[in-house]
């Protein structure tokens, strides 16, 4: 299923662009003239075997000790890039939405993400973005939250 039929089906309220390929979520963020700090990019870890996957803004970068240490876990790991073929048929290799119940998954999110009140993410292909309220957001994905983001 698609990130644009997940979110029809739960009645969320989001806008769709198709834009010029962006191959990063800073490109992205410069693409929908946003701040990176509200561009939401996934990256998939591996915590004690499971999969989790993190949500934080273009601009930061995961702390897996901060991460690790917040849960509980004897080890975390991200997943390379080989997984993410196989874990997100039908999305382009690099533009997963960061909704991990889309791939049955749990999600969770950094911190830094709730001082925005919008918020923009890949739809599963280089040149589509979803934007929708944080709230919206929060409901589609449930994530946990964290603080395990660093700001580059």
């Amino acid at each position: 299923m698609n990130v644009q039929t997940f979110l029809d089906e739960m009645g969320i309220n989001y806008h769709s662009s198709r834009h010029p390929a962006a191959y990063t979520a800073q490109d992205l963020a410069s693409i929908e003239h946003v701040p990176g700090r509200q561009v939401i990019k996934p990256v998939v870890v591996r915590v004690d075997g499971q999969l989790m996957m993190c949500a934080l803004p273009a601009s930061y970068r995961i702390d897996l000790d901060a991460l690790k240490k917040q849960l509980a876990a004897a080890d975390v790991s991200i997943v390379d890039e080989s997984m993410l073929k196989k874990l997100f048929p039908g999305c382009e290799l690099g533009a997963e939405p960061p909704i991990g119940r889309l791939f049955d998954m749990p999600t969770i999110m950094d911190e830094s993400l709730v001082g925005d009140a919008r918020v923009t993410f890949q739809a599963g292909t280089h040149s589509d973005a979803v934007t929708m309220s944080l709230v919206d957001y929060r409901r589609a994905a449930q994530p946990e939250m964290g603080y395990f983001g660093r700001h580059i």
